[in-house]
């Protein structure tokens, strides 16, 4: 199983599959609550913790990339509450940096990608990372026509009508602008705004808002523009889409064009050479930070020439010409007052820290992730102390709050001076609080070393758990049923009335003939009433077909989060064929077993986890009753282009001469074919230069057709 307590150093190949299923999974979840609903429930710093580990493991493992890593990755679906608006050209998002080191990394990769020496010759932009919301302003004969939300990166939300009431924004460009512009930028609050908003809800007794971000966004998906025009959103533009012409060869350039046909663009840009410069002015804008009208989280640097950027190309789910200068976190002092402990769908048992209200950066605190036991003892994921031996956390004392965003808090240290005389180091619980349950850490055999997750051992006798799987279920990446949200399972799961419990996920698609048959009417119910009844049947109704990898994904197995759902989709096309091949797939080593494990992106845990789901007797059973009420829509079969390597996976091999590996990669890419770090059977093509070894040797073995570069470079065309 994963192990996330193990040096990425140390671990074996077979860990880090582990444990880039398990950050694959984490990472999708967080990106859904916090691109698709601005509901994050981890702070920027631990996010960002599970990015950097994701990547260090995928740098020491390139051959493990996985097609749902979140490096292939950005933002979350729309919500839906607007209209869908697919980008001509998709929104990415950037990748982060957080030390000088990492600049200077990043720096000498752009030189290194173009094959030229680090001297000073090429210039990147720095400009202020805006914390605001990703906007897209399409304009076609120099009228705006389009606003849409970047959304999941490809597809986003249409809010033209709230976009027109921001009055920075201008509905008509000049006449030499070209015929088709997507101008990109950031929309958000002024602080000052934000806090006369505030003072404002304050007077009339309404509740108060947490910080400009979310402000900025909720106010964007108003369904009354009124509402958006009174919140007074402003606009920043650093970037663009399609154009139907270039109007400048430089980052630089097009930015001050965007400033001529009217549009905000930040005073604090500038063009730099050297890293020395990059870095001072880094920490210019840094010192300038609190003073400023509107928040910032970084410095974001791009390569200037366009040219170059074409050049250095996109990685799946960001620009290798660009990247964001994270600010560090913002810090406070409170005292915790209790710690609680959450049990969430896996059975994990997660400390939280309940705090004296506190103010960090704007925003009121009263919780903070206390992540496990070892955590609240000092001890990190590698198993290295993380505070010294007499700092663990217990009730009653005075600690040091990071917060980096707009979400739960961590924790980062004890004010020993200050510790209470009778405090008392925290003992975790041994059980279960929900279900009474043995709770355990899991040892892994091979290290010796314990899980950092408590896990309750109840399973499906543990209610916070079962109540957990169907608000799982139910949530928006698996069937998005709406009017079940969190309290009305809550409801439906305590009812121990017939006619309107909801147990287990079938149970949601026979309520209403339960209820027709009783005399029980939940319309009659306090805080429900007949026209939401009528439209909670109706939402129901509407996901009795399913798309087979919502499907997947909801039925909640360990270790499989949507993307590996998706995988799984449409590597077996139908539910029948997936869960047929799953309870075949039970001995290991057998041919069933070999092609699950043999999927790019499914690892033996992972596998291991899906059949251990299909041999449970009441899983299945709980399955194929849902089945009874659903019916699972088969998979999409790919897309292909002309393109004549579109839907194949090639391996590069040796040392490449005719191109870098990650041109190579970037170009396959490209024309739609998939780069795979392993040869398997499902290899179309392996590319080798000089010096290939074992993957060599296993094409061969295999049958995989093998080529040189110039036999490749021919295939693609040049």
């Amino acid at each position: 199983m994963a192990d996330e307590t193990i040096p990425v150093e140390t671990l074996t190949e077979e860990q880090a599959k582990a444990e880039l299923q398990r950050l694959a999974s984490e990472i999708a979840h967080h990106d859904a609550l916090y691109h698709g609903k601005d509901k994050p429930e981890i702070s920027d710093a631990d996010y960002d913790a599970l990015k950097l580990r994701n990547d260090a493991i995928e740098a020491q493992f390139p051959q493990l990339v996985r097609t749902d890593s979140p490096s292939q990755r950005v933002g979350a679906a729309p919500a839906g509450i607007f209209a869908q608006v697919v980008h001509a050209r998709p929104m990415l998002s950037l990748d982060n940096t957080f030390s000088d080191e990492d600049v200077q990394d990043f720096v000498s990769s752009v030189y290194r990608f173009l094959g030229q020496l680090p001297d000073n010759s090429i210039a990147f932009t720095a400009e202020p990372k805006i914390d605001g919301l990703s906007m897209s302003l399409r304009y076609e004969n120099r009228k705006l026509v389009t606003a849409a939300t970047r959304g999941d990166g490809t597809t986003g939300e249409n809010v033209t009508a709230n976009i027109l009431t921001i009055k920075e924004i201008p509905t008509e460009l000049p006449e030499d602008a070209p015929d088709i512009v997507e101008v990109r930028g950031e929309v958000y609050m002024a602080k000052s705004d934000f806090l006369a908003l505030n003072a404002q809800m304050e007077a009339e007794g309404k509740q108060t808002y947490v910080n400009p971000r979310n402000t900025a966004s909720g106010s964007l998906r108003q369904l009354d523009p009124k509402v958006t025009a009174n919140r007074k959103l402003r606009f920043f533009a650093y970037a663009w889409g399609e154009m139907s012409q270039m109007p400048a060869e430089t980052q630089w350039e097009m930015v001050q064009v965007f400033g001529r046909w009217g549009f905000p663009i930040n005073p604090l840009t500038q063009r730099l050479t050297s890293i020395s410069s990059i870095l001072d002015h880094y920490r210019e804008i840094g010192l300038q930070r609190p003073d400023l009208d509107y928040d910032i989280d970084g410095v974001v640097y791009k390569v200037d020439r366009l040219d170059l950027q074409a050049r250095l190309g996109f990685r799946s789910r960001s620009p290798r010409w660009a990247t964001a200068h994270k600010f560090p976190a913002e810090q406070a002092f409170t005292t915790v007052e209790a710690i609680d402990i959450q049990v969430g769908r896996t059975g994990a048992l997660t400390p939280v820290a309940r705090l004296t209200p506190i103010t960090v950066g704007g925003v009121v605190v009263t919780n903070a992730t206390l992540h496990n036991e070892d955590y609240i003892k000092g001890i990190g994921n590698s198993g290295d102390r993380i505070r010294p031996d007499d700092h663990d956390i217990r009730i009653g004392d005075t600690v040091i709050v990071q917060r980096a965003g707009d979400v739960i808090p961590q924790v980062l240290d004890v004010v020993l001076e200050k510790r209470p005389e009778d405090s008392a180091p925290y003992v975790f619980p041994k059980t279960c609080p929900v279900c009474g349950s043995h709770a355990v850490r899991e040892k892994n055999e091979k290290t010796g070393k314990l899980d950092s997750v408590t896990r309750c051992t109840g399973g499906f006798v543990c209610r916070a758990q079962a109540v957990e799987h169907i608000k799982h279920f139910v949530s928006r990446n698996a069937f998005d049923i709406e009017g079940l949200g969190t309290k009305q399972v809550d409801f439906f799961f305590e009812s121990d009335d017939p006619a309107l419990m909801i147990r287990t996920a079938p149970d949601i698609f026979t309520l209403k003939a339960r209820q027709d048959q009783s005399l029980t009417k939940l319309e009659n119910i306090e805080g429900f009433g007949r026209v939401s009844v009528r439209k909670l049947f109706e939402a129901i109704d509407a996901r009795r077909e399913i798309a087979l990898h919502r499907l997947i994904f909801a039925l909640g197995i360990r270790h499989v989060g949507e993307t590996t759902a998706k995988l799984l989709a449409r590597s077996y096309g139908s539910y029948a064929a997936f869960a047929e091949a799953m309870q075949a797939a039970g001995p290991k080593f057998g041919d069933t077993w070999n092609e699950l494990n043999s999927i790019d992106g499914i690892g033996e845990v992972v596998a291991a986890s899906i059949v251990e789901f299909f041999k449970e007797p009441r899983n299945l059973e709980v399955v194929q009753r849902l089945l009874s009420e659903v019916t699972p829509v088969d998979a999409e079969a790919p897309i292909t282009s002309d393109s004549p390597v579109a839907g194949k996976t090639v391996v590069f091999t040796g040392s490449l001469e005719r191109f870098t590996r990650d041109e190579a990669k970037a170009r396959a890419e490209g024309l739609g074919a998939k780069v795979a770090g392993s040869v398997s059977k499902k290899t179309d093509y392996v590319v080798a230069g000089p010096g290939a070894g074992s993957k060599l040797d296993k094409a061969r073995e295999l049958g995989v057709q093998v080529m040189t570069e110039d036999e490749w470079l021919t295939l693609i065309g040049g």
